[in-house]
């Protein structure tokens, strides 16, 4: 079953993101539920006797497209889930989520090392059509 996320799914999110290699705590995860469903993101779970995936989303306006641009920036399943589905139903429900909000054209953020996400996105219908290119900013003090 995929929902959105709940607070009472922290910890299991952030197990999840914790897998992924990012550090994260459940206090961080229930902090920033709120924060990214009020900027119109979707924070999606894939549910089956407890939380075994997460996908999160965002969307855009950008002045070089006539839609707005949604974006797939997060998404991890649970390793033994994997291979059954489970990520291609919440890419899925994501994609209706953001079609319904009126964007034109999707995109997915994923690390240059993921290479079997690559192969899944692209298994998917997903083109690799750019470079992304990131810098860290110092937190001002």
């Amino acid at each position: 079953m995929i929902r959105d996320a709940r607070p009472e799914d922290a910890d299991a999110i952030a197990a999840l993101i914790v897998a992924l290699g990012y550090e994260v705590t459940a206090a961080d995860v229930r902090r920033r539920l709120d924060r990214l469903a009020a900027g119109g993101g979707h924070i999606l779970v894939a549910e089956r006797g407890g939380v075994i995936g997460v996908l999160t989303t965002s969307s855009m306006q950008v002045l070089h497209r006539p839609r707005p641009v949604g974006r797939i920036s997060m998404m991890v399943v649970a390793e033994r889930e994997r291979g059954q589905g489970v990520g291609a139903a919440l890419v899925a429900e994501a994609e209706k989520r953001l079609g319904e909000a009126g964007c034109g054209l999707v995109e997915v953020t994923s690390n240059a090392r993921r290479l079997r996400a690559h192969a899944f996105y692209e298994r998917l219908g997903y083109e690799r059509t750019s470079h992304r290119f990131a810098k860290q900013l110092r937190d001002q003090a």
